[in-house]
């Protein structure tokens, strides 16, 4: 947590310049590698743990109501949706979606509270269907101050922020409208892998959690002029110990 606030506080201090690669990143150049040859039944073992076209209830999924089911159903029929999911892998523009399965999704704490859906959607004809799984997120308001107030929806400003900051991750999100909430779309990839910490030693995973930190950082940031940077750093570090440099696991947390 102390690398984490570390990084966050040098790109704040300084957004325009290059992130500082301390230590060995080699974990991040790893899961890149293999992300690349990964596939859609990787994908599937590892979000909903089977292969086959069903997302299983449980633990993670739960049974969605009847207007819900309907909802989600109305949402992937609209144009621009379906446009979103075949524009993507060279599937055909005039491919059929359809909605397979759903499941409200039991995610992190930044779902607590908020629509979050899990939707598994075939395309093509059944003979020759091929799958995707897109989860759907209600966007909230943001808590990081901004030079400019954004004049679309959360869920637009979400969007807009993923395509400055990762054009591969921004591009295959959309903002909609479901329930009366704004929600973020957005297909997930085989190649959206995360890292498994129990792998890493003490050294790198504070390394990444400095360099990855700075990354949000310096998203934040870009939107702040000089003063609003002052004042959000001011407001940090009266939340956390002042010796910010002392070892991790020394009891400054």
């Amino acid at each position: 947590m102390e690398q984490m606030i570390i990084g966050n506080e040098s790109a704040l201090k300084a957004p325009k310049t290059a992130i500082a690669m301390q230590g060995k990143l080699d974990p991040i150049r790893t899961v890149l590698h293999l992300s690349r040859r990964r596939k859609w039944h990787h994908l599937a073992e590892e979000r909903i743990e089977d292969v086959r076209p069903q997302i299983p209830l449980g633990r993670r999924f739960w049974t969605l109501t009847d207007q819900e089911r309907g909802a989600i159903k109305k949402l992937f029929e609209e144009k621009d949706v379906t446009n979103q999911i075949t524009g993507l892998k060279g599937r055909k523009d005039s491919a059929k979606v359809r909605v397979i399965d759903a499941a409200y999704w039991v995610k992190g704490c930044s779902s607590l509270g908020r629509l979050r859906y899990a939707v598994l959607a075939g395309i093509g004809p059944e003979k020759n269907r091929s799958y995707c799984l897109v989860d759907l997120k209600e966007a909230v308001a943001s808590s990081a101050p901004s030079i400019e107030r954004f004049a679309g929806t959360d869920a637009e400003r979400v969007v807009q922020g993923a395509c400055a900051l990762s054009p591969n991750l921004g591009e295959r999100m959309a903002a909609v409208r479901l329930l009366r909430k704004d929600i973020v779309m957005r297909e997930l990839m085989p190649q959206d892998l995360k890292f498994d910490l129990d792998l890493l030693t003490r050294d790198e995973a504070v390394d990444i959690a400095r360099f990855l930190a700075g990354v949000v950082g310096k998203a934040h940031g870009r939107q702040m002029n000089r003063k609003m940077r002052s004042k959000w750093l001011a407001t940090l570090g009266s939340r956390h110990p002042k010796d910010l440099n002392a070892p991790v696991g020394c009891g400054s947390a």
